[in-house]
């Protein structure tokens, strides 16, 4: 920020004490105190209201779909992931009552039926990223394809 180091701080201390003085001091550094804390509110809030309009015009899916055609293979693991993740997480009924799934307790059937359950889902949906991603790469083909065609229709146009 101001990269002030300790010698620096001790002389604007030792001067705001003489311009100040002793009795005045606490309520300067009150008053600045609230100053900073004002300044950072108005800072979070600034910085709330961007991620929200950018939410809103979707400028995050945007950037989503971009990555997703510049790279489908870790969009596709990014999904493996998420969908273990979900799988693994405590069902919300059992963390609305404050328990966690205990693996131990179930008996070895339904243990290995959870295994294969969560496997088929980690295999659907990185088939359904690998599906988005694919769609998104033939997106960004066509996008380039037309971009393309419009510039050599400019050229055709500027050499008559």
């Amino acid at each position: 920020m101001l990269d002030l180091g300790w010698s620096e701080l001790l002389v604007i201390g030792i001067v705001a004490l003489i311009v100040v003085g002793p009795k005045d001091l606490p309520v300067l550094f009150r008053n600045v105190g609230r100053f900073m804390g004002k300044a950072r509110g108005m800072a979070r809030e600034f910085t709330r209201a961007m991620n929200d309009a950018a939410d809103e015009s979707g400028v995050r899916d945007v950037a989503k779909t971009f990555k997703t055609a510049t790279n489908p293979i870790g969009s596709a693991m990014d999904g493996v992931k998420d969908a273990a993740r979900a799988m693994t997480d405590p069902t919300p009924d059992t963390k609305k009552a404050g328990l966690k799934e205990d693996p131990n307790a179930l008996d070895p059937e339904r243990l290995e039926a959870k295994k294969r359950i969560e496997a088929s889902a980690a295999r659907s949906a990185a088939d359904r990223q690998r599906r988005e991603a694919e769609a998104a790469q033939k997106r960004a083909e066509e996008a380039a394809a037309k971009a393309a065609e419009l510039e050599a229709s400019l050229k055709k146009d500027g050499e008559e």
